[in-house]
């Protein structure tokens, strides 16, 4: 019992953290669009530490593309996308770096869609696949990498996990 309560506020912690971070991006013009940063896609490492971040960050990302106005396609489609990245974040969680990929492949390969049918966006599809691809290589390979090398150490006080 304990231990389900735990998973959902961690859940919810990283769902709040999330959208606080997409506002911030949003405020900078970052979080939508064809060129996007969203400093709360670093976050997308965090199953490698817990499997409550799955939902934390679907929620998180659900959440914050309907407070930031997103069209439906996008609010659905973008929440899928970062579902499956935080999925393939934590089935490859044992991995040095690649745990990193799926988040980057979820969203260079969905949101190219959203953004050309959804917002209309004119530019190429491959060029959306790289401007998206880009922005998640900032944000999860880099600040995801720089958030992890954070919490490394006290990684069994902050999750209070028996999983690694």
């Amino acid at each position: 019992m304990r231990q389900n309560i735990l998973k959902i506020c961690q859940g919810a912690m990283i769902a709040a953290v999330y959208v606080v971070l997409t506002y911030v991006a949003n405020a900078l013009g970052l979080a939508n669009g064809a060129i996007q940063i969203r400093f709360s896609e670093a976050l997308c490492i965090l199953p490698i530490f817990t499997p409550a971040a799955i939902p934390g960050l679907f929620v998180g990302c659900l959440l914050s593309n309907i407070l930031t106005g997103c069209v439906i396609w996008d609010i659905v489609f973008g929440s899928i996308a970062t579902l499956l990245g935080a999925i393939g974040t934590y089935l490859l969680r044992k991995t040095k770096f690649i745990f990193t990929l799926p988040p980057v492949i979820s969203n260079a390969v969905i949101v190219p869609f959203v953004l050309r049918y959804a917002y209309q966006v004119n530019d190429a599809h491959w060029y959306l696949v790289v401007t998206v691809a880009a922005g998640e290589i900032i944000s999860v390979c880099i600040l995801g990498m720089l958030l992890k090398a954070a919490l490394w150490k006290q990684r069994r006080n902050i999750f209070n996990s028996n999983e690694m």
